[in-house]
């Protein structure tokens, strides 16, 4: 592009690609219909000639044709005024030709447009008409070039007694063909003036889809727009009018979790049939609509936004939320944490308050039994835990948990059958799970009349079995799949981060290990959390 580009301005040639189109259009118009006249017109000659041949041998034979004719050759001498001179004559004058000689078995001519040459050899060889065959040529006599056909003249017995010769002037054959030129020109202009008027419109066409750029401007963006498209880290995916992939950028194929061949053959695939059905598909064809749309693709929390374009298509850009997402689900914990840990403080003052009163009372056995009873309820909060789930991480959670239930209000205990031994594959799936949940399940216990959250892990040879119950309203028959739905929540979304992501995760992570998670009612009431992880254990 940039070759022809700085070619045409080498040339001397307009710069615009337009410009260029539409130029290099009527060069062709033009060649091709020069090339089609000259190629009309160099057989048309031929024919003309040929035309003029076999009008010439029409008329010798019709004259030959005539019995009085060859009588009156062999009765009369070469002479000026005889029957033969004048039947050839009426001839030539009724059919327009040039001449219309005939001639003896000598080469003699018996008739003659120039009676003076009435008696003289014809200038031509007159052997093979003698001989019986007839004759058609282009030939030079004493006329001039003209078309000529020869015919032998037969008596009434089919003897050969002469020939007859007729010519046509070439000229009237030069005349036709240069005759039939400015028609065929007319033609040719013609369509040489509708060939440029499409070029014209065309080339306007291009020059509106183009924006009136040139090639080596075309050439540049081009070059420009692969640059940008794979070196952003933004995911760029653009859509079709009937949603089919026209572009993925290398970011936008990392976070739909495509593979490089994948994403090699996504160009004019459905966008369903490349990344699959689901809420991210909804929204990237538009299916669902709003700004800042939150998806999630496998393990990863995205954000989208669509832009329409003009020619009814798409662009939809990807950006990654999975940090995000965790710093806030980390920064609710911390928040959660320290709300425990204010509230500790304020219980701790109470407390040491309380021992110091004992002691200052002098009743230092109450004083002892007091602070063992205080330490003991932590101590044996945190042994019941790693007595049950021997997994650090899972455990450090659960203890956690259980501070912040206690500060809220909310009993949290583990199921009596609770058992995980530490042999998890990914312990750090599990805890992303069990968090959200029992999250969900405090929210949900909190106001409830006996609020109550139970954990229930157990093992069962490789797969892990996870269950959390709640003491909160349930889940209506009817919500419990569109529940794990991104995006869907009853709670306000929070200033840092939106709502509704937890649940979908949690489906996320367990299909992605060939599981499931399901939601129900618990015995009690309630709801109930169930996750199945096949093949978690080691």
């Amino acid at each position: 592009m940039r070759f022809l580009s700085t070619s045409a301005r080498r040339l001397g040639l307009p710069r615009r690609a337009v410009s260029q189109i539409l130029l290099t259009q009527l060069a062709i118009a033009a060649g091709v219909l020069t090339l089609a006249t000259g190629l009309f017109l160099a057989p048309l000659g031929a024919q003309l000639d040929d035309q003029a041949m076999r009008r010439a041998l029409a008329i010798a034979q019709s004259a030959a044709a005539d019995p009085s004719l060859a009588a009156d050759l062999l009765r009369t001498r070469p002479e000026a005024d005889t029957p033969v001179q004048s039947a050839a004559e009426r001839v030539r004058r009724a059919t327009g030709a040039e001449y219309v000689v005939v001639i003896d078995l000598e080469g003699i001519r018996r008739s003659h447009p120039s009676p003076a040459l009435i008696g003289r050899p014809v200038s031509t060889d007159p052997s093979e008409a003698l001989a019986g065959h007839e004759v058609m040529e282009i030939d030079v006599g004493t006329l001039g070039r003209s078309a000529r056909g020869k015919v032998p003249l037969l008596a009434g017995d089919g003897e050969i007694v002469g020939a007859v010769s007729v010519g046509i002037a070439y000229e009237g054959v030069r005349d036709r063909l240069l005759g039939a030129i400015p028609g065929l020109l007319a033609y040719a202009g013609g369509a040489l003036a509708v060939g440029a008027l499409a070029a014209y419109l065309l080339s306007r066409r291009i020059q509106r889809q183009t924006r009136d750029l040139a090639f080596s401007d075309i050439a540049g963006l081009l070059a420009e727009r692969e640059a940008m498209l794979h070196s952003i880290r933004e995911g760029v995916i653009a859509l079709d009018r009937e949603d089919r992939v026209r572009l993925v950028n290398d970011e936008a194929a990392r976070l739909l979790g495509l593979t490089p061949e994948t994403a090699a053959l996504a160009t004019g695939r459905p966008l369903d049939e490349v990344i699959g059905t689901g809420r991210t598909g909804d929204v990237l064809a538009g299916r669902v609509t709003g700004k800042d749309l939150l998806t999630v693709q496998g393990p990863r929390v995205l954000v989208a936004n669509r832009m329409p374009t003009v020619d009814g298509g798409a662009v939809a850009t990807l950006r990654d939320r999975t940090e995000v997402e965790h710093l806030g689900r980390e920064l609710d914990s911390t928040k959660g944490l320290i709300d425990a840990l204010r509230a500790q403080d304020h219980e701790h003052a109470n407390r040491l308050h309380t021992v110091l009163g004992l002691l200052e009372l002098g009743l230092h056995e109450e004083a002892v039994e007091f602070v063992n009873e205080v330490v003991g309820g932590h101590r044996t909060t945190a042994e019941q835990v790693t007595e049950k789930v021997h997994d650090p991480l899972l455990a450090a959670l659960l203890v956690g948990k259980a501070t912040v239930a206690a500060e809220r209000g909310v009993p949290l205990r583990l199921a009596p059958a609770t058992l995980l031994p530490d042999r998890l594959v990914d312990p750090g799936g599990l805890v992303t799970i069990l968090g959200n949940l029992v999250d969900n399940a405090l929210d949900a216990a909190v106001g409830s009349a006996a609020p109550l959250v139970e954990v229930d892990i157990r093992a069962q040879g490789r797969t892990a079995v996870l269950r959390v119950r709640d003491s909160g309203p349930g889940i209506p028959a009817a919500r419990r799949e569109e529940i794990f739905t991104e995006g869907w929540s009853t709670k306000q979304p929070k200033a840092h981060r939106e709502r509704g992501l937890g649940l979908a995760l949690v489906r996320r992570l367990a299909e992605r290990q060939g599981g499931s998670a399901r939601a129900g009612e618990a015995a009690d009431g309630g709801a109930e959390f169930s996750v199945v992880l096949p093949e978690a254990l080691r």
